[in-house]
C-alpha cells in the first residue's frame, strides 16, 4: 500500500490544503492529513479543534484519514509506515524551505518528499493571510470552507470580546 502524509499546522485549513490533500488523494492509496501539535507556537485554534474541521473538510476523500502528532514528522511516518510526505508549494521561497527539510527529513529516516504545485487559484492562500484579513473585516468565505468560515469567525469575535472590542 502506498502511504502518505500531508502535515501542516492547518490553522485553520483552507481551499489550497485541501486541493493538495484531493490532488495525493488520486497518488496515493492512504493520505494521512497529519495536525502538528507545537506547543511554542500561538495557534487561534487547538489541535482538537484543527482535527476536528480536517476530518469535516476531508470527508469527501475515502482515502485520507487525519491525526495529530508531536514532536519529529519522520518518527510519525516511521511509526504509520508512511513512506512519503506531500507538500504543496505557493512559490519559490516555499522551495528553498521545503527542499532542505525534505533532505534533513531523507536523512533521518527512508522518507520520501513530493512536491506538489499548488493550483494557481491558490498560489497566493496561506492560512495565516487568511486570519489576517478576516481579523480587519475582510471576506475570506472563498478561501476557507463554509464551515470554517463560521467557526473563525466565531472565534475571532471571542478574541475580540475578550480584548474589549476591536
Amino acid at each position: 500500500m502506498r502511504r502518505a502524509v500531508c502535515p501542516g499546522s492547518f490553522d485553520p485549513v483552507t481551499n489550497g490544503h485541501l486541493d493538495i490533500v484531493q490532488r495525493a488523494s488520486t497518488l496515493f492509496d492512504e493520505v494521512v492529513v497529519a495536525v502538528g501539535v507545537n506547543q511554542s507556537k500561538n495557534r487561534l485554534f487547538n489541535a482538537e479543534e484543527r482535527i476536528a474541521m480536517l476530518e469535516q473538510a476531508c470527508a469527501p476523500f475515502p482515502n485520507v484519514r487525519v491525526d495529530g502528532f508531536k514532536g519529529l514528522l519522520t518518527s510519525f511516518c516511521q511509526e504509520h509506515g508512511i513512506h512519503a510526505i506531500v507538500k504543496g508549494l505557493r512559490a519559490v521561497s516555499d522551495f528553498d524551505y521545503e527542499l532542505q527539510m525534505a533532505q534533513m527529513n531523507s536523512s533521518l529516516t527512508d522518507v520520501e518528499t513530493v512536491f506538489v504545485p499548488t493550483s494557481p487559484e491558490y498560489s497566493f492562500l496561506a492560512s495565516s493571510l487568511v486570519k489576517e484579513v478576516a481579523t480587519f473585516g475582510g471576506d475570506v468565505s472563498g478561501l476557507i470552507p463554509d464551515f470554517v468560515n463560521t467557526a473563525l469567525l466565531a472565534r475571532l469575535a471571542e478574541r475580540a470580546a475578550q480584548s474589549g472590542g476591536a
